[in-house]
């Protein structure tokens, strides 16, 4: 299958209250060449708002990907994650791990609630981008054509 038969871009939801982090993230998604539109948050509570499209995120875009920083402000990307395994209409969009933290307790837990990937910072670059092309082969692969469509 060729790129060409997708109707729209991956939409990205990505949570960070860094701006370096999420300017060296941006960056490497661009450079990744995933079609894609990218919404950057940076706190968990606004993260679940527009998860659960409310308030002002009443017409938010379902992620396709979450890149999630664990050590948030507020509501924490710990607290994100589980809520969002938590929940059946959320539990399928894949979550990748982003953070400064080498806790085995969060490695652990990340894995309990199966995220797609951990990564910490600073990220290795080179595996970020992999990630993301594997990913959105998935995603493409998921996809579902038009009728008549190869």
């Amino acid at each position: 299958m060729t790129h060409d038969t997708v109707g729209r871009p991956m939409d990205i939801l990505l949570v960070e209250d860094s701006v370096v982090a999420a300017r060296l993230t941006i960056g490497a998604i661009k450079k990744g060449e995933v079609a894609h539109r990218l919404t950057w948050l940076s706190d968990g509570e606004d993260a679940l708002e527009f998860l659960y499209r409310r308030g002002k995120y009443a017409q938010a875009p379902r992620p396709d990907l979450i890149l999630l920083d664990l050590t948030l402000p507020g509501c924490d990307g710990r607290e994100v994650l589980a809520e969002i395994k938590a929940d059946e209409s959320l539990q399928s969009i894949p979550v990748v791990i982003l953070t400064g933290s080498t806790a085995e307790d969060d490695l652990i837990e990340s894995e309990r609630l199966h995220v797609e990937s951990y990564m910490t910072k600073p990220v290795d670059f080179g595996k970020f981008l992999q990630l993301l092309r594997d990913l959105s082969r998935f995603w493409h692969e998921d996809m579902i054509l038009p009728a008549g469509a190869k």
